[in-house]
């Protein structure tokens, strides 16, 4: 692991001790030599990297186990992802293989655990850190260095590498990931994609046994995602090491071969299944997590998810005629689907906006656009491409170098970012940004003490908001004792108590599982259909097009399309000129034989919401 703020006695223990191991990891590079990718499975021959037998753990800080009984063994050369929901336990797994448990978050353990071999509870953090390397889905608490450059370097420079041989391996990491070009960037100056590819180029530099990823795509765009998967294939080609991913992202995931998927629920190991037999099954459905597009649409169309077509991904597949027959029925069966559009009048205005950090970079260029009243759009495109920035400008955290932007038709140009907020509610992409109160009822009602709400009134409003973002059970907890994705409800809650007239929101759903996902999309197009104005800035493909009938794409500071969601994903040259990823719909459309693949998708989503529906009457 590299470094979280919380933590320095890691990186003490980091900088004073990592030489050997780094230093054969550095030469590894420099020479270019590939470790052979160890193929060892469960047998009698092969020792487990990290091994759980009856393990359960509580904190010290609630009144109840949040692990019970798991056993788990992974071995060397296994990818082995971890799902379930928030809460499941998942994130705790995690904690423990990396030593942050017992070390930094303190409760009582029952059964064993064995990492290499070793008993964390009896080996310093450092020497667990020399076992396995961490890349933590906050990247902000993994900084150390205060370029790019120097953060990648930081594992060298403990070594005390010569700095041209330094240099040179921080160039060739830094271009595996897509990072070469900002170096000499500060780390707070990156979009919380490009943070995620340093923290990968961070472990890159290190020799482990065991690499544990929580949540790394989280903040990426659909690309972006896809090379960061890529990324760990091949770091875990050249080390040989394990790989643990915890992701909500299950089909992303899969993009590359997984060779098992452990199923958490309620702190237990409900499944522990090679992925071609755990996709076979309903596990998924059944625990509440969505799985991906594809075998939702051969569910539909009445094809039976089994081993034989090969379902780990939606390349792989392997259909029938028949099968794809039945695809084209009921794409046939399920008719055209069209939605009343209502042409409301303009509420925001961006026209010929232009924008730069610094006179040498321009960040925005004239960009025009229009958003009218109770309007639910999408804001999407790669890492870096403009669109947080988009919302500082239109939040008057940053002032635009040329053109305007009005609301309702008059310039907001000389209002401040107080009277802004009255009428444009922002939710950030990272909460620790937003986070002000240590309690998260004060956090939430804190927005509303300013106003004339009586406490009866903002207990109501306080209330209803946590149920509705699933806090309510933790209203009384610290903010501190939450997980990333439960701060990014308190951060939306936050926002959505005070009921502004329009909500801009950055990756609202990043790191939250199915569940609460749907939970926050419906009551955010619940408002909506009262007539907020949402706008959303997203990675997430299927909320594009579930959610928001249009999509504004941007790409290296312009925009490139303003035009339909389904569109968007069915145009094979906007798809890469964006950074995005066609979706799996179209994929399957495709193999299947159907001639109009972004007609499928528009009819599988509105198939999919109609499904949702409560029947009437």
């Amino acid at each position: 692991m590299r470094g979280a703020s919380s933590l320095p006695m890691l990186f003490f223990c980091r900088k004073k001790n990592a030489r050997h191991s780094l230093n054969r990891c550095y030469q590894a590079m420099v020479l270019r030599k590939k470790i052979s990718h160890i193929t060892a499975r469960r047998n009698d021959m092969a020792e487990p990297i990290i091994s759980f037998k009856d393990y359960g753990f509580q904190y010290l800080a609630q009144a109840s186990p949040t692990l019970y009984h798991i056993n788990l063994d992974i071995y060397p050369g296994e990818k082995v992802l971890i799902a379930g929901a928030s809460g499941s336990g998942k994130s705790t797994i995690g904690s423990c293989i990396n030593g942050l448990i017992p070390y930094a978050y303190q409760g009582e353990s029952t059964g064993t655990l064995l990492v290499g071999g070793k008993d964390p509870a009896k080996e310093s953090i450092f020497n667990l850190s020399q076992i396995v390397g961490t890349v933590l889905q906050d990247t902000d608490g993994q900084f150390i260095g205060l370029t790019v450059g120097e953060d990648i370097a930081f594992a060298l420079e403990n070594d005390c590498v010569p700095q041209s041989d330094m240099k040179e391996t921080v160039r060739e990491v830094a271009k595996l990931v897509d990072i070469d070009h900002h170096l000499e960037y500060a780390p707070h100056e990156l979009s919380g994609g490009q943070k995620q590819r340093v923290s990968l180029a961070g472990v890159m530099v290190e020799k482990v046994q065991a690499l544990l990823f929580d949540e790394p795509l989280a903040n990426l765009d659909p690309a972006a995602g896809r090379a960061t998967i890529e990324l760990i294939d091949r770091i875990q080609e050249r080390t040989g090491a394990a790989v643990i991913i915890i992701e909500h992202r299950l089909e992303d995931v899969l993009w590359r071969r997984v060779d098992r998927i452990v199923l958490m629920d309620e702190g237990r190991v409900v499944a522990d299944m090679p992925t071609k037999a755990f996709l076979s099954g309903e596990l998924l459905l059944e625990h509440g997590i969505r799985e991906p597009l594809y075998l939702t649409a051969l569910r539909y169309a009445g094809v039976p998810i089994t081993e034989k077509i090969e379902p780990q991904h939606v390349d792989s597949l392997r259909l029938s005629a028949a099968q794809k027959e039945s695809v084209q029925s009921w794409y046939r069966a399920s008719g055209i689907y069209t939605k009343e559009e209502k042409e409301n009048s303009a509420l925001l205005s961006v026209e010929n906006l232009t924008f730069g950090y610094t006179p040498e970079r321009t960040n925005l260029r004239d960009v025009s656009f229009t958003v009218r009243e109770g309007e639910m759009i999408s804001i999407v495109g790669k890492n870096g491409a403009g669109k947080s920035t988009l919302a500082k400008l239109i939040c008057g955290f940053e002032k635009p170098t040329a053109g305007r932007i009005c609301l309702s038709g008059r310039d907001i140009s000389g209002d401040t970012i107080k009277e802004r907020a009255q009428r444009i509610g922002y939710v950030m992409q990272n909460p620790n940004q937003m986070i002000s109160k240590p309690l998260i009822w004060d956090e939430v009602e804190m927005a509303l003490l300013a106003g004339n709400m009586d406490a009866e009134e903002r207990r109501e409003r306080v209330e209803e908001t946590l149920k509705i973002c699933g806090l309510y059970p933790f209203r009384k907890w610290p903010v501190s004792a939450l997980s990333f994705g439960q701060k990014k409800r308190v951060t939306i809650a936050g926002i959505l108590v005070q009921r502004p007239q329009m909500i801009i929101l950055d990756e609202p759903t990043a790191g939250q599982d199915y569940h609460h996902y749907t939970e926050i999309m419906e009551f955010l197009k619940e408002l909506n259909a009262q007539g907020f104005t949402i706008v959303m800035i997203t990675h997430d493909m299927h909320l594009m097009l579930e959610y928001t009938p249009r999509a504004i794409v941007f790409s290296e500071g312009e925009l490139l399309a303003d035009t339909t969601a389904a569109h968007v994903l069915n145009d094979p040259e906007l798809v890469a000129r964006a950074n995005l990823k066609e979706t799996s719909l179209y994929t399957l459309s495709m193999a299947c034989g159907i001639e109009n693949p972004q007609e499928f998708t528009e009819r599988f989503i509105a198939y999919e919401e109609a499904q949702r529906k409560p029947e009437e009457g």
